[in-house]
């Protein structure tokens, strides 16, 4: 029984995510390296990422009342992506009372950082 609710609050804060990604992804235009299809492409595809990470944290918190590095995100099984998609890497902070998952660009171009935190909202510095 208890599986279950486990399940079931791990699917209501996946479909809530997806919700909140949703509205961002129409409010908001995604642009990097010069506006190009490519560098679009790649920042909607970060955008997607530290989603994944918050959803996945949140799901991690579900399951064992805590928040959770990148590292036990990937061996716990709650996260899947990559650790980097170039030219972005990321990193996740924790503390007991939430999260802060970044993607920082190791090259030049903008933004040089996107972020996303318990709130589900990605933000980026220009």
């Amino acid at each position: 029984m208890g599986r279950a609710f486990g399940f079931i609050g791990t699917m209501i804060v996946m479909a809530a995510g997806m919700y909140i990604y949703s509205i961002q992804l129409k409010g908001t235009s995604a642009t990097g390296e010069g506006g190009s299809p490519t560098g679009t492409a790649n920042i909607v595809g970060v955008k997607n990422d530290l989603i994944g990470i918050a959803n996945a944290e949140r799901a991690c918190f579900v399951a064992e009342q805590k928040y959770a590095s990148l590292d036990e995100l990937i061996s716990g099984n709650y996260l899947t992506i990559a650790r980097q998609r170039p030219p972005y890497t990321y990193d996740v902070e924790i503390t007991s009372s939430g999260f802060h998952a970044t993607a920082t660009r190791d090259s030049p171009g903008t933004p040089a950082q996107l972020w996303i935190d318990e709130t589900m909202e990605v933000k980026s510095s220009n």
